[in-house]
């Protein structure tokens, strides 16, 4: 068992990669180990000729993924936008396990971020001892991606300056990255392109320019519709973590994540499944990503403090940290939810109990 932490996509699913790909006849873009259609096979789940069985990684909407995927095979850039939580930085990861067999060339974006971080950097004690020189300089995953023919991911593309964003124009306008200090420039290769995931429901969020926008192809990552599609990608993915972390998941996973599910969705809707009371929204948005980490969560506790027995009890404090972000106001929409709703609903009893108590 290795000791790192978590594997990347490309290492979890070598054998589906290398099962897609033994049995691929379809046309194949410069630099892509997988064709197209394969490519939404990995992303969406199937089974090879030889009986691998391939996992969904993304539980949702077909034709996104298509779309996705058939815009990477064009020069245009790709731009996954969606509330938190909606798999954007997961499926990122994923198309570029499969169509490149590389997704470590990433830039997460922060406020702090500047240009040197995104174009190239300098190697200061060469560049005094002998002035700028290819040697000199510090590679970038972006510019790394562009002499490989490779993609390049930038997480949360939005939360960077405008005027940071902006030095991604030229690069996605002429493939290519002036180098003025030496006369000279990086030309892509072709297989070359940028995933970018975005979100406008955080704060700092810096809207990107219409010139940017114009160079992405925008796919947008709804929510899951359906509470059954919810609870699945929360079950598959708490028991894929579980399992990194050497936890053992207790057999009623399912069924408590169902009812933190049932919670959240109510919350997040602000209205009850039955449409007969309207709630107010706590300020976070209740994701299916926070719906995860309340279930990995209670799982530990429960492993370690509580016999292994997953109960309402070992769940309650990772679901008020999900819910209250404002110590206030959340606070105040989480108490009357309690009152109004959760102490008269069928098979929460507990979890009244258990919210209670903590809130």
């Amino acid at each position: 068992m290795t000791e790192r932490l978590r594997l990347l996509a490309e290492e979890s699913y070598a054998g589906e990669l290398k099962a897609l790909a033994a049995e691929d006849t379809g046309h194949k873009p410069p630099g892509w180990i997988l064709s197209p259609r394969q490519v939404v096979t990995y992303l969406m789940g199937g089974t090879t000729a030889d009986g691998t069985l391939v996992t969904p990684k993304y539980v949702g909407s077909r034709a996104l993924m298509e779309t996705a995927v058939a815009t990477l095979a064009t020069d245009r850039a790709l731009l996954l936008l969606g509330m938190p939580g909606t798999a954007k930085s997961w499926v990122s990861e994923h198309l570029a396990a499969a169509i490149t067999g590389d997704s470590t060339l990433v830039i997460q974006c922060t406020a702090g971020i500047d240009e040197n971080q995104i174009r190239y950097g300098w190697n200061y004690a060469k560049l005094l001892a002998d002035g700028p020189s290819r040697e000199a300089l510090v590679q970038t995953p972006l510019m790394r991606a562009m002499e490989a023919g490779k993609i390049c991911r930038f997480e949360e593309l939005t939360r960077m300056g405008s005027d940071v964003q902006d030095t991604l124009i030229t690069v996605l306008s002429e493939k290519m990255m002036p180098i003025p200090e030496i006369n000279t420039a990086v030309h892509a290769r072709r297989g070359f392109n940028i995933i970018a995931t975005a979100n406008n429901r955080d704060k700092g969020v810096n809207e990107l320019s219409s010139a940017l926008k114009r160079r992405f192809n925008v796919v947008v990552l709804p929510l899951p519709e359906r509470q059954d599609e919810e609870i699945a990608i929360i079950v598959k993915r708490v028991g894929e973590m579980a399992a990194t972390l050497d936890l053992p998941a207790p057999p009623n996973v399912a069924e408590e994540a169902a009812r933190v599910v049932s919670i959240f969705r109510e919350l997040r809707a602000g209205e009850t499944e039955d449409r007969k009371v309207a709630l107010k929204s706590p300020s976070g948005g209740l994701s299916t990503a926070e719906g995860i980490a309340v279930m990995v969560g209670g799982i530990s506790q429960a492993t370690f403090f509580n016999d292994g027995k997953l109960t309402p009890g070992t769940l309650a404090a990772s679901m008020i940290g999900a819910v209250i972000k404002d110590p206030v106001q959340d606070r105040v929409v989480l108490g009357e939810y309690l009152e109004t709703v959760l102490k008269k609903k069928a098979g929460f009893e507990d979890y009244y109990t258990a919210l209670t108590e903590l809130l």
